[in-house]
């Protein structure tokens, strides 16, 4: 079975909002040093039940987006175009964590799949 395996939230100021979520729930947020601005959220030890995600401006999405982790993103990628979704953008790497790309489902909400790589 498919799992949500990360979250990414929307914010005007990333910075603001990782303060507000750090705050109060005590999550550790710490700024991305990849090529664009996106904060890292963990929510607990990785012993804990639950999932970790991100903090992203609002101009790369305005809405909360989960990604579900897959054992094939062209599998699953093929069975939401047949029932009904729609591929938002292409496939894309993820350099040391594999493959991904952003849907809609048949109800207009956005979701991303994940293919892990596994070493």
């Amino acid at each position: 079975m498919s799992r949500v395996i990360w979250f990414e939230i929307p914010a005007d100021d990333p910075g603001r909002a990782a303060k507000f979520y750090e705050d109060v729930f005590g999550w550790k947020i710490e700024k991305w040093e990849g090529p664009f601005d996106y904060w890292l959220v963990t929510t607990g030890e990785g012993d804990e039940p639950g999932i970790d995600g991100a903090i992203m401006p609002k101009d790369m999405g305005e809405m909360v987006r989960d990604t579900i982790g897959v054992e094939s993103y062209d599998e699953f990628a093929k069975k939401i175009e047949m029932e009904g979704g729609k591929m938002l953008t292409e496939k894309m790497t993820i350099p040391g964590r594999g493959v991904m790309g952003s849907f809609k489902d048949t109800e207009g909400n956005i979701f991303a799949l994940m293919e892990p790589k596994i070493d």
